[in-house]
């Protein structure tokens, strides 16, 4: 059988029949939903809609495209069809801790990530010698405050000539200015640990333990202007007792950070997210 696989998500003002429009739709163009989710916010009035469904030779992508344009219109719908098995394109970043960079390098080279990196960016070259072991383009683009604007503006051009569809802060630790913060609105996924702001400046492992915290917790999350602000995707927690050293917090913090950024880019690459206003929906 000739069938290809795609991914519908869409939002709009929440009112009845649409479930039934998207799904006499799909009935009438031949395909058939293999899966669905959806949700409506009472405190938003928006509605939400994630179906994975496949369809047969001659439905194709362009015409998928075209024809549900009328439903997306009739309810007022911002609507997406992507192929589901399509690999999005994604820039890692990264600094000087290379735990999580290390973490979405292994996932992707064994498929357990549908993801293709297009490269690494990092302001020291620390991690060139593990990205290429990879054989993914590294790309070296120090940062200091004269050349700021400098250096995003070449990111931002490897962004678009590489086609990149998503960049991943993999504890890369520089602020990103608003102006870029708007221009990939949605598509900056970062990751930090979830002390903050409890926990603020340097050595946060150190100051939980002077404080006695027994939950190490990490948060992935979109990128805003506002810093560690934007709308949470994933979070993690491990639970830790009073013989935990502060080194030994650093390590858990670490593994909880790799799990909650991997699925974080996971459920992003596979359209499970959804943005609603501060917050997200997320069919995982």
């Amino acid at each position: 059988m000739n069938e290809s696989q795609y991914v519908l998500t869409l939002s709009c003002p929440d009112k009845t029949g649409i479930v039934h429009a998207v799904s006499s739709y799909l009935f009438m163009t031949g395909c058939n939903i293999e899966d669905s989710q959806q949700f409506g916010d009472r405190d938003t009035g928006l509605f939400f809609m994630r179906v994975h469904f496949s369809g047969q030779s001659p439905v194709t992508l362009e015409k998928l495209r075209a024809s549900f344009a009328a439903v997306g219109d009739a309810y007022h719908m911002d609507w997406r069809i992507h192929p589901s098995e399509e690999r999005m394109r994604v820039v890692l970043m990264v600094s000087r801790f290379g735990h999580c960079l290390n973490d979405l390098l292994f996932r992707t080279s064994i498929g357990a990530l549908p993801i293709e990196i297009a490269a690494v960016v990092s302001n020291h070259t620390d991690f060139e010698a593990l990205v290429g072991a990879y054989g993914i383009p590294f790309r070296h683009i120090p940062v200091t405050k004269e050349n700021k604007a400098e250096a995003e503006a070449e990111l931002l051009a490897l962004v678009q000539r590489e086609h990149v569809e998503l960049v991943v802060l993999a504890r890369y630790m520089q602020v990103l200015s608003d102006h870029f913060c708007k221009e990939l609105s949605g598509k900056i996924i970062n990751i930090h640990h979830s002390f903050l702001p409890s926990f603020k400046g340097a050595r946060p492992y150190h100051q939980a333990h002077e404080r006695g915290v027994k939950l190490i917790g990490a948060t992935a999350h979109y990128v805003t202007a506002d810093l560690d602000e934007g709308p949470i995707i994933e979070q993690e927690v491990e639970r830790v007792g009073h013989q935990v050293t502060p080194e030994q917090l650093v390590a858990v913090g670490r593994d909880v950070e790799c799990q909650a950024l991997a699925r974080a880019v996971k459920w992003h690459s596979e359209h499970r997210v959804l943005l609603d206003g501060r917050r997200t929906v997320v069919f995982a």
